[in-house]
């Protein structure tokens, strides 16, 4: 199983761009090349998906157990040529002291071999004993070679290349010289995701022109083929999804707002009998019909006008959830479902599904992994009403104003939720929360929320409209 961990010795070293150029240029050869990203994360998976035509799939210590990883990470690299594990931050960050939560520990559960992508702007001879400190600071780590990254022309890499060559016995596998046309345009939550940047591809092929040139891809490659397949537990058991109803319809909204979803997540819809229908909330004017609502996290900032000027969907959408729709939000859906959201002195109109606004702010409201305790209001049911749920968050926006006492889902045991204690505001058959959820083998959410939808249809809560443009 050939497979590949591209790291970097810090945060914001250039490694998503490089794994990017990576992935694409890899695909160019005619080779299969499917992606991971280490951690919580949807905007670079986007990306990868977008650079390798695969879904990118996310291996969180946080969220799933170790042997889940395994066994999700064997499943899905099985019948690729090469597989890409991207982390997050730098090699040996992550939130445990100890390492056990780090991109390292993730390498050393896969096995993978793990190349550096190194920020090598203003540094000569001092990146030498970086490397050699990445390397000793834990033998057991297989650093097999680096990636220079902003090389400021010919001359600084021939210093790097001769200063790497006379104090280490790492591999430098290429030298990305700095080009602003690289770049990956940010905004407060990271890259701006490929769902709105309408010349994506040709970004995506600029990147991979650029890596071809300047990384030894053949001997990546070779690096990649000595990674050993990570073994699985055998005593882990992975439940097999069966059909819960294969009549139930589930809308999705899907566009340049809503874009945050865990591909595994829609899959286990499926997998489960549901029909999932996308909704462009800025341009469908209705509901499809639908049996369930499924809005996820996103920009709604970003497209606010265009969000309120689609009254018709709006209307269409607290008509729904009024009459008992099953529906489910997190982050940004639950800014939609708000009276109003409000963003650098501009207010524009939402669904007024929730009786309160959203106020955004300039840093943010609530930002990492969340630990959650369900209450006895959640209304999917749960033979476990102690269940604790791991998941994360990451908003700069606050909902203020809010007229009315809703019960909540959650108490919140770490993090921010809705108000610091709380999150997964309820109203009739809707559950609203901050928490970005994962569907793992420690929180069947997906299963819990086709069956609460199952149970609670009605023919009356379908909705039909031929105006519906499908994505």
């Amino acid at each position: 199983m050939s497979h590949i961990f591209i790291s970097a010795a810090h945060k914001s070293s250039g490694k998503t761009t490089i794994s990017i150029g990576l992935t694409a240029a890899l695909r160019s050869m005619n080779l299969n090349v499917q992606t991971f990203k280490k951690g919580p994360d949807y905007i670079d998976p986007m990306w990868l998906s977008r650079a390798s035509q695969h879904h990118c799939y996310n291996l969180d210590f946080y969220t799933m157990q170790q042997a889940e990883i395994v066994e999700k990470f064997n499943r899905h690299s099985h019948d690729c040529d090469i597989s890409l594990i991207e982390g997050n931050k730098g090699l040996y960050d992550g939130l445990d002291l100890d390492g056990s939560n780090s991109n390292a520990a993730l390498s050393t559960l896969l096995h993978a071999p793990v190349v550096l992508v190194i920020d090598s702007r203003g540094m000569t001879r001092g990146i030498a004993p970086l490397v050699l400190g990445y390397q000793a600071f834990d033998k057991h780590i297989n650093i097999q070679g680096v990636i220079l990254n902003q090389v400021g022309g010919s001359r600084h890499e021939g210093k790097l290349r001769a200063i790497l060559e006379h104090y280490t016995d790492v591999h430098v596998l290429g030298a990305v010289h700095k080009d602003s046309s690289l770049n990956i345009d940010e905004r407060h939550l990271g890259l701006i995701p490929s769902n709105e940047e309408h010349l994506a591809d040709q970004k995506i092929k600029y990147i991979a022109d650029r890596v071809k040139e300047q990384v030894n891809l053949e001997e990546l490659l070779s690096i990649a083929a000595t990674a050993k397949a990570p073994e699985p537990d055998s005593k882990y058991t992975i439940e097999a999804p069966s059909i819960i109803d294969n009549s139930l319809k589930i809308g999705i909204f899907r566009d340049e707002s809503f874009g945050f979803y865990y591909p595994d997540d829609l899959e286990a819809m499926t997998s489960y009998g549901a029909e999932l229908l996308f909704i462009d909330a800025t341009k469908d004017q209705h509901l499809p019909p639908v049996d369930g609502l499924f809005i996820g996290g996103g920009f709604p900032e970003t497209q606010m006008q265009a969000l309120q000027d689609n009254h018709s969907l709006k209307t269409s959408v607290k008509e729904a959830i009024e009459n008992g729709l099953p529906a489910y939000a997190e982050c940004g859906g639950l800014m939609y479902l708000s009276r109003s959201i409000t963003w650098n002195d501009k207010k524009f109109d939402m669904a007024n599904v929730i009786q309160g606004d959203i106020v955004m702010h300039k840093k943010p409201q609530g930002r990492g992994y969340i630990k959650l305790e369900e209450t006895h209001s959640h209304p999917w049911d749960n033979t476990d009403r102690e269940q604790v749920i791991f998941a994360h968050e990451f908003h700069y926006s606050e909902l203020v104003n809010v007229d009315v006492d809703y019960a909540h889902a959650y108490k919140v045991l770490r993090g921010t939720g809705i108000d610091g204690q709380h999150d997964g505001l309820i109203y009739k058959n809707l559950l609203a929360n901050y928490a970005h959820l994962r569907n793992t083998n420690n929180n069947h959410w997906v299963k819990r929320f086709i069956q609460f939808i199952s149970q609670t249809r009605n023919p009356c809560h379908l909705l039909a409209s031929t105006s519906i443009t499908q994505n």
